[in-house]
């Protein structure tokens, strides 16, 4: 599956730019996706357990692997599948991705909570794609 921007109209390919949280005891995070063109995408209200796995995954500490996401590793190995891309949208009032996978076969899991995905996308250092309708410009101040 390539991810030419030409085959992917409707989104933009993003970089986290921040992870913190959203309340002093840690229990909703936030991400900050960033476009090439500086738009942004504010990400919350999702847990604080999945900020803390992306913030270690954003800066390479990659041995501390939660359960599901284990599990997910493991099914990929054993079939020779490529996590290559995941995209986040919208639907209805809350985000989710679909994620993309290659290999023997091709197989897209749609419909997934977007933090989980997003961290996903994260660990294996694939691109995450945003619908170009939830990015904004950049309030810098």
């Amino acid at each position: 599956m390539d991810i030419d921007q030409k085959e992917e109209p409707d989104y933009s390919t993003t970089k986290i730019t921040h992870v913190g949280f959203i309340d002093p005891y840690a229990l909703e995070g936030i991400i900050i996706l960033q476009s090439d063109d500086k738009k942004e995408f504010h990400m919350r209200a999702f847990s604080g357990e999945v900020a803390r796995h992306i913030k270690s995954f954003v800066e390479g500490k990659r041995d501390n692997l939660p359960t599901i996401y284990n599990m997910i590793e493991q099914l990929c190995e054993e079939n020779e599948l490529y996590l290559v891309k995941v995209k986040v949208y919208e639907s209805g009032s809350v985000l989710r991705a679909n994620l993309y996978f290659t290999g023997k076969k091709d197989i897209v899991l749609r419909n997934y909570r977007a933090s989980d995905a997003v961290a996903l996308g994260v660990f294996y250092n694939i691109p995450i794609l945003v619908r170009k309708t939830l990015l904004k410009k950049s309030l810098e101040v």
